[in-house]
């Protein structure tokens, strides 16, 4: 099978070839949470670049619960323009674009302000750094619902502006995976105990989002192998829910893998495991997409052509690949043309893990922003300089954020006291 072979998914969508460009947290909504000009000049690059498949980084369902600051919000239709010319943007090429929608549960900075919800009231465990998240709140029944219908509506508001389908975000230790897990997930009602519990909130999501879309427009789940912490989600765990999913129209499953507190989408587990240095993930997405119904896409350190090349080979339909295209959008089209530059960011070997993660993230980012400006990537750029300049954008943005939260009259949760800008810039981009 070649990369540059077309995949026609269950809902008889094809999509152009077998190349996605992965979901990265960008953080360039406008002043108003909406697609900013910047965005759309990243996003043309992307669809410039040939991949067949371009998934956003987080839409966010919920103004009061954010995976960052300067993160797009689809709440309602009334300004659904923007959403428009980002969709004529990534879809100028003929690529699938699919939104990202996602809810942050725990995993919100304490900073913006905001009450934190999710499964039970466990806190973030980041050592020193764990001060920075507040503890959340246990959810009710009325919030599970609520976050349910807001899944739906997004996925309906995303199909009205001119996105081909919508990826429900379960992974990474968000919402959704917070409930997957036994470590997060304490809960002794119908959301809880038994793993078919604990995934009961993502069965009933999949079916709100499918409800609400026509036919021919693509659902699809973003899902952990596992978690990477011992006694968290794991590997039969995912096999079991990939089983849940075939019972349902799903049009294509991503598995990737950690959360903040265990990062193994950048490559780092917490549980003793030792990850491959490329495609991390391979092995669990071979052994899920033999039980899968449908297509199964694996992302994660993919930088090779002769990598998408063995994704392929093992039976996984679609490489998913992020920061290369961070530092090469063309990528694609340079493997067409028979090239193999296999652009990357050096590793941070710094003592402190969560720092390193930190810093990576930040390298990253820096080369999104040069994207949006029309600026050729500078993936030599100092993890040091790089995270700085994170910690004040991020700062910054924060205040914009609280600003609009007052401003928009409808932050109706509690709030908390606002911690120093420079505390909160320091967990800026700790995750995709």
């Amino acid at each position: 099978m070649s990369p540059f072979e077309s995949l026609t998914l269950p809902n008889g969508t094809v999509v152009p070839n077998r190349i996605a460009k992965a979901a990265m947290e960008e953080n360039m909504a406008d002043a108003e949470h909406l697609p900013s000009a910047e965005l759309l000049r990243l996003y043309q690059a992307w669809a410039d670049g040939g991949a067949g498949l371009i998934i956003t980084g987080n839409v966010m369902i919920d103004r009061r619960a954010m995976t960052g600051p300067g993160g797009v919000v689809l709440e309602d239709g009334s300004r659904l323009d923007a959403f428009r010319d980002w969709t004529r943007a990534g879809r100028a090429r003929g690529a699938q674009m699919w939104l990202q929608l996602n809810h942050p549960g725990r995993q919100m900075m304490k900073s913006l302000g905001q009450q934190t919800r999710a499964p039970s009231a466990v806190s973030l465990d980041l050592g020193k750094h764990s001060n920075l998240f507040a503890t959340p709140k246990a959810m009710t029944e009325q919030d599970i619902h609520e976050v349910i219908t807001r899944f739906a509506n997004a996925a309906k508001l995303g199909e009205q502006a001119g996105f081909s389908g919508a990826q429900i975000h379960a992974a990474h230790g968000y919402l959704i995976s917070q409930f997957l897990s036994p470590l997060t997930n304490r809960r002794t009602d119908d959301y809880g105990g038994s793993l078919e519990n604990r995934a009961r909130i993502l069965i009933e999501t999949v079916k709100a989002v499918r409800a609400a879309v026509s036919p021919g427009f693509s659902v699809a789940v973003k899902l952990n192998s596992a978690d990477f912490q011992r006694g968290g989600f794991d590997a039969a765990d995912a096999k079991i829910v990939v089983g849940m999913l075939n019972r349902l129209p799903v049009d294509l499953v991503e598995l990737s893998g950690g959360s903040y507190e265990a990062p193994a989408m950048q490559g780092v587990a917490r549980d003793g495991r030792t990850l491959a240095r490329e495609a991390y993930f391979l092995e669990f997405a071979r052994d899920i997409a033999a039980v899968a119904k449908m297509p199964v896409m694996v992302t994660g350190g993919i930088r090779r052509i002769g990598i998408v090349q063995k994704v392929l080979d093992s039976g996984v339909a679609i490489a998913g690949i992020g920061t290369a295209l961070a530092v090469k959008p063309d990528l694609p089209l340079a493997w067409r043309r028979g090239e193999d530059p296999r652009p990357e960011v050096a590793p941070i070997t710094w003592k402190s893990k969560p720092l390193a993660s930190l810093a990576m993230m930040a390298v990253v980012k820096f080369q999104l922003r040069r994207l949006s400006r029309g600026s050729r990537p500078n993936p030599g750029i100092s993890p040091l300089w790089a995270l700085l300049l994170t910690q004040l954008r991020t700062a910054s943005l924060t205040r914009k954020y609280r600003r609009w939260m007052t401003s928009s009259a409808v932050a109706d949760r509690p709030q908390q006291e606002p911690m120093s800008s420079q505390a909160n810039a320091r967990v800026a981009g700790m995750s995709r």
